[in-house]
């Protein structure tokens, strides 16, 4: 298995599906579903606010790029760096010169996938060794992290870090962020963080994600800003049949047509509601508060727009005509792996994480030869150029414990710096693989995993911190090289909301004001439902709370100001 990591932060199809799969192994995973924070001044999350603003300025990092290893392809336009080598193990840079621990014992809390391995396994020792650190890893169901972690989180008995995804922080979580844990700013405010020069090449958007409370308490895994959807399509297919990629809606709707035969079990795509919303442009949505913008005065929220309602109404045409898979029809498509159908040429087109264009090609490798998976360039429904929303810089935070003493927090820093090492460092490969010899094996540079790597190298130290988002592939270069160019191609039609960068807690009486929003846009776009459910159910919004929340949010930006284009 190669490195390869999630980038992007979007809610959307299956991203805890990626992170629950084998790809997470391999990866720092960056990424972000709906962020919650509290704001500036307050203890409380109850009330919300945001932690963006002038004020925040000081509380950042200084930012230090690395010089330890240089990428092929430069970061642009928002996207990863890629590197497209081969692996030369014996040419690894070193990034910690010297162990930062300092021998202490520090207990982590984590989401896991999988079967744990033994406490005492040989990957946990050599990481440990390398940092000077005893890490003693709680490891919790990654389904049903959320359960266990309000438990603790309610409790008097905090482990020294607790690793919070986004998708998990609701309800309490917030408040409970800003009352159980710690101010890193003493450590890492400034040219303080200099003592730590892997966190210091970590990008400041994703830091500014970082801030709780008016303070600097997380510890991020950034992402790109560029979206992580892509339309992925069987190109070998493409190019047999003579299928030309779609540059508008009405070429996609069109193409669909052309390639359906459901006689011959062959549909043209699976629910493509997620490239509908990047063709017409409505906002992200998955992150709060990236659903809001400030258009020409007025602040809109992106159920408001008609892009949205165009979006919806044409991903219901595609149903409608049957050119969609059945199992997507009946909503199977998130609870199913769709990679054998596909595969087996069922259905020819699936928006997903840009990390299975990877994974895809390599699970295919061996068996199907002539296989070969590729993202569309996302078009305007049009046929003009797109216009996309950025996704939040970071979305996974490590955060230690209010009680922890200065030396428990340098040791966890001492963690933190070796896990945020970049790729084509000694750290980066111990980290990512383990051992090689027992974790993996290099041959004609490319890593591979043993199975006692597959057993021990997964879900844990990649948690804590991770590098600069970094796409790299050495069995697959093309690949790596095709996904760096696909997000620079996105990312100079993307563009910053008023809110990109701000970590935002919604005041606790609209925390549900949207939750259903999601369910009703499934079962439009299955003809469960009509448009004009959707437009009742905005105006149930707005007099609901939807106005006094846009109220809310205007009051932010003219106490904070619009976020940085």
């Amino acid at each position: 298995m190669t490195p390869n990591t999630a980038t992007s932060g979007t809610s959307a199809p299956s991203r805890r599906s990626f992170l629950a799969s084998t790809a997470v192994a391999a990866a720092a995973v960056a990424g972000g579903m709906p962020l919650l924070a509290a704001c500036g001044g307050s203890d409380s999350g109850s009330g919300g606010g945001t932690s963006a603003g002038k004020s925040a300025k000081k509380l950042l990092p200084a930012y230090v790029a690395t010089n330890v290893v240089t990428p092929d392809i430069a970061a642009k336009n928002g996207s990863a760096v890629g590197f497209t080598s081969k692996l030369d193990i014996a040419s690894l840079k070193t990034s910690v010169p010297k162990k930062l621990g300092k021998g202490g014992k520090v207990s982590i809390m984590s989401p896991f996938w999988g079967s744990p391995p033994k406490s005492d396994n040989a990957y946990y020792k050599a990481m440990n060794d390398l940092i000077g650190v005893d890490v003693e890893w709680q490891n919790q169901d990654g389904n049903t992290y959320d359960q266990k972690l309000g438990a603790v989180l309610a409790s008097s008995d905090i482990p020294d870090v607790v690793v919070i995804p986004g998708w998990n922080m609701g309800g309490k979580i917030p408040s409970a962020i800003i009352g159980k844990f710690a101010d890193l700013g003493p450590y890492l405010s400034g040219d303080a963080i200099k003592q730590y020069p892997n966190l210091a090449a970590i990008p400041t958007d994703a830091w500014q994600r970082s801030l709780f409370g008016g303070k600097l308490r997380g510890l991020p895994q950034p992402s790109p800003y560029v979206t992580g959807i892509v339309p992925l399509y069987r190109k070998d297919i493409f190019d047999k049949d003579g299928y030309q990629v779609p540059t508008s809606a009405d070429e996609f709707m069109a193409l669909c047509k052309e390639i359906t035969n459901a006689k011959a079990k062959r549909w043209a795509c699976l629910d493509m509601k997620w490239t509908a919303f990047q063709s017409f442009g409505v906002l992200s949505g998955s992150e709060k508060p990236l659903g809001w913008n400030l258009v020409d005065g007025k602040l809109v929220y992106r159920i408001e727009t008609p892009e949205y309602l165009e979006a919806l109404e044409w991903t219901r045409k595609l149903f409608a005509a049957g050119y969609v898979h059945p199992d997507a029809k009946l909503g199977k498509s998130a609870a199913t792996d769709p990679g054998p159908k596909f595969a087996a040429g069922e259905f020819l087109i699936y928006a997903q994480n840009i990390s299975q264009w990877w994974s895809r090609t390599a699970e295919q490798a061996t068996q199907n030869p002539n296989y070969k998976i590729w993202g569309m360039d996302i078009f305007g429904h049009d046929g003009g150029k797109p216009t996309l929303w950025a996704e939040q810089p970071a979305g996974i935070f490590a955060f230690v414990s209010k009680k922890a003493s200065e030396s428990v927090i340098r040791d966890v820093l001492a963690v933190a710096n070796v896990t945020a090492a970049p790729y084509g460092t000694k750290e980066y490969m111990l980290t990512n693989y383990g051992v090689e010899g027992t974790h993996y094996t290099v041959k004609n540079g490319v890593p591979t995993k043993t199975d006692q790597g597959n057993n021990e190298v997964i879900n844990a130290y990649v948690m804590v911190a991770s590098p600069t988002a970094t796409i790299a592939h050495p069995d697959f270069p093309e690949v790596a090289k095709a996904q760096v160019e696909w997000q620079q191609r996105m990312g100079a039609f993307t563009k910053k909301s008023s809110f990109y960068g701000m970590q935002i807690t919604e005041p606790s009486r609209y925390t549900n004001l949207s939750n259903d929003f999601e369910q009703l846009e499934d079962d439009i776009v299955r003809g469960r439902k009509k448009i004009s459910d959707m437009q009742q159910a905005v105006s149930d919004w707005k007099s609901k709370g939807g106005d006094q929340l846009r109220d809310w949010y205007k009051k932010l930006l003219d106490e904070n100001g619009p976020a940085a284009s």
